[in-house]
C-alpha cells in the first residue's frame, strides 16, 4: 500500500436533499449522527453512520466552494455513491509520497465541524485530507485520503449501534464494462492488489478493511436484487455491509445496500 494509507475509511454517498437522504438511510435500519456543517471554505454538510473502523457519509453542498465543485459536478448527473476514503496516518506525507511519484495530487486540505455529544457538550471533528487527480479514479469512482486527528468526536459509541447490526463495511462496488481494466487502475494507484472473484474484481485496501470491488452493472443488479436501470453503466453503485444476520438488500439515493452475515 502506499505509505502511510492504513484501508479503506469511509464511503461518500453524494445527496442532493441531505434531510430527504437521512431520512432514507435511517428507514434501512441506520443511527446517523446529527447533521454536520463543515468549515466554509469547504461548503458541505453530511451525516454519517458510524461502525468500528468505517463508516458511510451523506455528502451535500450548501454553499458552492472550489474545494466541492466535483462534488457539484457530479450531483448534477446523478446522486449516489461518489468516492471512497482511505484512512492515512499522515494527509501532507501522504501527499508528497504521490508528488514524489508525479501524480498531481491535491492537498492536504484542512477543516472541520463542530459535533454535539451526547453528555450536551460539543466538540470540533477535525480533518486533512488530500485527493488523488480524477484521472487515476477507476470506473468513475473517486479516491481521496482522510486523516482523523479526533476520532473520538466521530466514533461516538451510542452512533455506533445500528437496528439492522450492521458493524461494518465488506466492499464498495462500481459498475464498469471493464472490471478487470478498473481493478488494476486501483490497485495501481494505491499499490493494493486485485484479485477476480466470479465476475467480481476485488482490490484489497487494507488489512481487515473493506474491499473495493468492480463488476458489470447487471452482475451487480443481480447481486443487489435490483433493476440495473436503478443504477449507474459506470461508477459507484452498491455497498456489502457485514450484520450478525443476513437482510433483505436495499436501496437509498441511488446505492444497492447489500446486507451480508458475518
Amino acid at each position: 500500500m502506499l505509505p502511510t494509507l492504513v484501508g479503506l475509511d469511509h464511503l461518500v454517498v453524494a445527496v442532493r436533499d441531505l434531510d430527504a437522504a437521512a431520512a432514507q438511510w435511517g428507514a434501512l435500519g441506520f443511527t446517523l449522527s446529527p447533521r454536520g456543517t463543515h468549515s466554509a471554505h469547504v461548503g458541505s454538510a453530511n451525516y454519517t453512520m458510524m461502525f468500528g473502523e468505517d463508516y458511510l457519509e451523506l455528502l451535500a453542498v450548501l454553499v458552492p466552494q472550489p474545494h466541492n465543485q466535483a462534488l457539484r459536478d457530479f450531483l448534477s448527473k446523478r446522486e449516489g455513491l461518489e468516492r471512497a476514503a482511505f484512512t492515512t496516518t499522515d494527509a501532507a506525507a501522504g501527499a508528497d509520497a504521490l508528488r514524489a511519484r508525479g501524480v498531481d495530487s491535491q492537498g492536504p486540505l484542512h477543516f472541520g465541524r463542530p459535533v454535539p455529544m451526547p453528555d450536551g457538550t460539543s466538540m470540533e471533528a477535525r480533518f486533512s485530507v488530500f485527493r488523488w487527480p480524477a484521472a487515476t479514479y477507476a470506473a468513475g469512482l473517486g479516491i481521496f485520503a482522510c486523516q482523523h486527528h479526533t476520532p473520538e468526536a466521530v466514533w461516538v459509541p451510542s452512533l455506533q449501534r445500528h437496528a439492522n447490526g450492521v458493524t461494518r463495511i465488506r466492499r464498495a462496488l462500481a459498475a464498469t464494462p471493464d472490471p478487470a481494466a478498473a481493478a488494476a487502475k486501483l490497485a495501481a494507484a494505491i499499490d493494493g492488489t486485485a484479485r477476480q472473484e466470479g465476475a467480481f474484481h476485488l482490490v484489497a485496501t487494507g488489512p481487515r478493511r473493506a474491499e473495493i470491488g468492480f463488476a458489470p452493472r447487471a452482475e451487480i443488479a443481480r447481486l443487489a436484487q435490483v433493476d440495473a436501470a436503478a443504477l449507474p453503466e459506470e461508477g459507484g453503485a452498491a455497498m456489502v455491509l457485514a450484520t450478525p444476520t443476513p437482510r433483505p438488500p436495499g436501496l437509498a439515493t441511488g446505492v444497492a445496500v447489500i446486507f451480508e452475515a458475518e
